[in-house]
């Protein structure tokens, strides 16, 4: 599979990790989602790759993290649900609502990262776009899933140092692309894409300093760490991560404490070199969590 560099896109990656459930979706979504409206479905394990990552590829995913312990979680499952309703009862489906009682389905709550209840994210084309936590007066709630699904869609607004820094890093300048992202993550640390891109412009500095044969060496000497990592480095570089991920998640299994502590955090690391929905990430999410647990 060709990468001719891992992607960069305007996302909340970084805080909601999309993808490291353990059970494989399955087939026939349908099934979560008997009795509900249209356009709403009950997310569990076993559907939540193909309602949340995969739907979004097809209409915005509403996410509402909820508990029916909660009054305001309760008032904002029925605001949603009554959007949903009014909007999705044409032929065409314009968004998706997907509803996670995170005291059913804490580990599908888990991937979101959330620190408390409501929480609502917004999916599109397999990332998170949009969130916010708590509840919001009616009209407000309107105009945030309008802004999702409704209107012609506006020019995108680049910010003139994020549109040089694209351009110095598909020129291949990385010192220049560097110095740019630091700039805006200095003046805005939450800034995503400069967090991604300098993530990504770490590992190939890193990578390109690898020795061409570490895969070689590290099949030689399984259990060393410092020759696995240089392995799986010059593994993603050659594209071939699916290797790459397979030898980490094999030292994952070998290794215990602070040495499996550190081959994790390393995975994730490469990991989030990627888009979270690319199949090879979603496999290594899933076997490294039957790794770990």
């Amino acid at each position: 599979m060709t990468r001719p560099r891992p992607s960069i896109g305007p996302a909340l990656a970084g805080a909601v990790d999309l993808s490291g459930l353990k059970q494989p979706a399955q087939s026939g979504g349908a099934a979560g989602n008997a009795g509900a409206p249209p356009g709403v479905t009950e997310i569990t394990e076993a559907n939540f790759e193909d309602e949340v990552l995969v739907r979004s590829t097809e209409v915005p995913v509403v996410v509402l993290l909820w508990s029916p312990r909660s009054e305001s979680c309760v008032q904002l499952a029925s605001a949603l649900a009554a959007l949903s309703l009014a909007d999705n009862s044409g032929a065409a489906v314009k968004w998706s609502l997907a509803l996670v009682n995170v005291d059913v389905a804490p580990r599908v709550a888990q991937v979101f990262g959330v620190e408390g209840v409501p929480t609502v994210v917004a999916l599109a084309g397999g990332k998170p776009v949009a969130s916010f936590q708590g509840s919001l007066p009616p009209e407000q709630l309107r105009g945030w899933i309008d802004s999702l699904v409704g209107g012609p869609e506006q020019p995108e607004q680049v910010d003139p140092v994020l549109a040089q820094a694209r351009d110095q890093l598909d020129a291949g300048d990385f010192d220049a692309a560097r110095a740019s992202y630091q700039a805006l993550l200095d003046g805005d640390p939450n800034h995503v894409e400069a967090k991604g891109a300098l993530r990504q412009l770490n590992f190939l500095e890193r990578a390109t300093s690898r020795q061409p044969d570490a895969p070689a060496r590290a099949d030689a000497a399984p259990d060393d760490v410092e020759a696995a990592f240089a392995a799986a480095d010059v593994q993603i570089l050659n594209q071939d991560v699916t290797a790459a991920f397979d030898r980490l998640i094999a030292l994952v299994r070998r290794t215990s404490g602070d040495e499996r502590a550190q081959v994790r955090t390393r995975l994730v690391e490469l990991f989030e070199l990627f888009d979270p929905a690319d199949p090879e990430v979603v496999v290594g999410r899933r076997n490294l969590a039957n790794a770990l647990y």
